[in-house]
């Protein structure tokens, strides 16, 4: 198990992406919650998503501040792990999100990287990353993690990640 971080999911390119994720982790007995339209987790399959590990939420009344939220969430949950989408699209993009670097950096937490890799047909961790406070140092060493790694739809991936 792998405690208190923020998990980074990558390449994301396809709706497989989650169902991929959500039995990897489970056999690797790592219990991540995610970040998800509160709409969902009220909707009549709510029980499903928070089955999952999904965490509703309503943006509005976050005033866009997701990054505080999570990090004061890990903060008060020592061994979550926040399971983070770093592309936050199944589309092409030039450059990633860092709301999970800022929330890492916010509650004192690792990044783990989890991938799951198409054209090897495998999923799993990369590694972990303690993030030194050197943005560009260590966004570098995250994009070289993930420079062989294939997603479903490859072309959609961007490897030049910030």
């Amino acid at each position: 198990m792998i405690p208190g971080t923020v998990m980074v999911a990558a390449p994301h390119t396809s709706n497989w992406d989650f169902p991929i994720a959500l039995f990897a982790f489970w056999k690797m007995r790592i219990p991540f919650k995610y970040f998800i339209k509160d709409s969902y987790t009220k909707s009549p399959l709510g029980w499903f998503f928070k089955w999952t590990g999904a965490i509703g939420v309503d943006r509005s009344r976050l005033k866009n501040n997701l990054v505080e939220y999570a990090a004061e969430l890990l903060k008060k949950n020592p061994k979550m792990v926040i399971l983070v989408p770093a592309e936050g699209t199944r589309k092409r993009v030039d450059r990633w999100k860092t709301g999970f670097y800022h929330i890492a950096m916010k509650a004192g937490v690792n990044i783990t990287l989890g991938f799951a890799d198409y054209e090897k047909k495998t999923a799993g961790v990369l590694g972990v990353l303690k993030p030194s406070g050197v943005f560009e140092k260590d966004m570098s060493k995250i994009q070289e993690q993930y420079k062989n790694i294939k997603g479903k739809y490859p072309e959609l991936y961007n490897e030049k990640i910030f």
